[in-house]
């Protein structure tokens, strides 16, 4: 069968392609930026889609028998998402059906809709709503918490219990949820492949109904810990997406709509459709041990933060004459081959830290989540390899070649484009490793930025072509 997949480059749907592909199934993925996609799933054809241009559709729809919608717009921003949304959905719909598309398979929200449900709860019902209006059969799942390592609700949870012995909370921590384990989900998914019979509205959830107080405290009690909850009611929603801004991975313009999401009450109230599936899920506590043990051995296939690259996101040019742009290019031989100083380069950021000057680039990444960028936050999916899309810390991997070349985006908040990038190369003795750093100033600003920061940079980054050559002589010796 033929699917598409919309979505593979987020949290769930990049972990679905392996499962789907593993059943034999013809995979067609579709994205933005194809490039990461092509590179992390070679067996599947990849095509560019826009789910807000409606004139790319058609291609991508073209054979499909079912097509997964697992996509949603909060990471463009907390504004406007519900227009978004609905906007692509119906684009999709239309499509779908003039393309012949049997069945498509959707992963949204849970809630009552009758009780008021939140900004966020009620766009993904809506455009659940919306994919189904159009004729072809939609099965859409309605998942509340999905409880697994890198998912952004279990960041959430693991951050806040980890970093506050004592927490000030609102008044949803007594609200009534039912997680659900993310391999739970993905079997739910997999199983939907190739029925349409079972379209319909399918509420799914684990064998658990907590508070999130309790599962808070639940985390907690795994990781030896004890923690002091204090309701308060006068902490808003926003004031709540702040606070997690500041004390978790997950940025204000996320955490909001999940946030005011929690004073929904979100439980099966059928359970019938899902028991069609026949899949016994998992315990809550077996659920956050899995996602702690694979979190503390960084074995973390995908995470939150994956699709948040910035939309329409530039190519670079690496035409280094391009009007207005400013390159800096340090360059240093090492006695070492260049995969053993590419190894060194892959390793950069995260718990390891910065080659020169960690306590500034430290110091850089405060300063970014006080004026609401990312900060060093996400850190690094893994802290030895990285592919294409992946965070690290306040960079973003824009194109990665092994052995020969890594280079990064900037996505902190600067005034114009940054990049950073690292080639190795052999050279007589050994390798030769160039950093150049490139950056577009936005106006008087951004020339000013550069300028003022200029001893700074000329220090860090003279600093770390050093020490990564040093470092690969080190191994080299062994």
């Amino acid at each position: 069968m033929r699917i598409l997949i919309v979505g593979a480059s987020g949290y769930v749907g990049g972990r679905l392609v392996a499962l789907l592909a593993a059943d034999g199934h013809q995979l067609r993925l579709a994205s933005r930026d194809p490039r990461g996609l092509a590179e992390r799933f070679p067996e599947a054809e990849v095509v560019r889609v826009d789910l807000l241009d409606p004139d790319t559709l058609p291609a991508a729809l073209e054979g499909v028998d079912t097509a997964y919608y697992l996509a949603h717009s909060m990471a463009g921003g907390e504004h406007g998402f519900e227009m978004r949304d609905l906007r692509a959905a119906r684009w999709f719909g239309q499509a779908a059906r003039e393309s012949g598309v049997r069945h498509i398979v959707y992963l949204g929200g849970l809630g009552d809709p009758a009780r008021g449900l939140s900004a966020h709860l009620a766009s993904r019902q809506e455009t659940g709503a919306e994919l189904a209006a159009h004729g072809v059969p939609v099965t859409e799942f309605r998942a509340a918490v999905i409880i697994g390592s890198g998912s952004a609700s279990f960041e959430l949870l693991r951050s806040l219990v980890e970093h506050l012995p004592v927490m000030v909370t609102p008044r949803w921590v007594r609200t009534l949820c039912q997680p659900i384990a993310v391999r739970d989900v993905l079997d739910y998914l997999r199983g939907a492949a190739g029925h349409p019979e079972r379209a319909g509205i399918v509420e799914i959830g684990g064998p658990d109904v907590l508070s999130y107080g309790e599962m808070m405290h639940t985390y907690a009690r795994l990781r030896g810990m004890r923690r002091l909850m204090v309701p308060v009611p006068v902490l808003t929603p926003r004031l709540s997406s702040y606070w997690c801004n500041l004390v978790t991975p997950v940025p204000a313009s996320i955490a909001r709509p999940l946030i005011e999401g929690l004073r929904n009450e979100v439980v099966v109230r059928d359970p019938e459709p899902a028991a069609a599936f026949g899949i016994e899920t998992t315990p809550f506590e077996l659920a956050v041990r899995r996602a702690i043990d694979r979190t503390d051995r960084h074995d973390v296939e995908t995470t939150w933060f994956d699709s948040l690259g910035l939309p329409g996101r530039p190519d670079l040019t690496r035409d280094e004459n391009r009007e207005g742009m400013i390159v800096d290019r340090q360059r240093r031989t090492a006695r070492a081959t260049p995969d053993q100083a590419f190894a060194e380069v892959e390793r950069l950021g995260g718990d390891a830290g910065w080659p020169s000057g960690n306590v500034l680039w430290r110091i850089r990444g405060l300063l970014d989540r006080i004026v609401g960028g990312p900060g060093m936050r996400l850190g690094r999916r893994d802290p030895v390899h990285v592919r294409v899309g992946d965070a690290v810390d306040f960079w973003r991997v824009e194109e990665v070649r092994p052995g020969e070349l890594l280079r990064l985006r900037a996505e902190m908040k600067v005034p114009g484009r940054a990049w950073l990038q690292y080639e190795t190369v052999e050279a007589p003795g050994g390798c030769r490793i160039v950093q150049t750093a490139f950056f577009e100033p936005r106006g008087l600003s951004g020339r000013l930025y550069w300028y003022l920061l200029l001893p700074v940079h000329l220090a860090i980054f003279r600093g770390s072509v050093r020490e990564i050559a040093r470092r690969a002589e080190v191994v080299a010796a062994r």
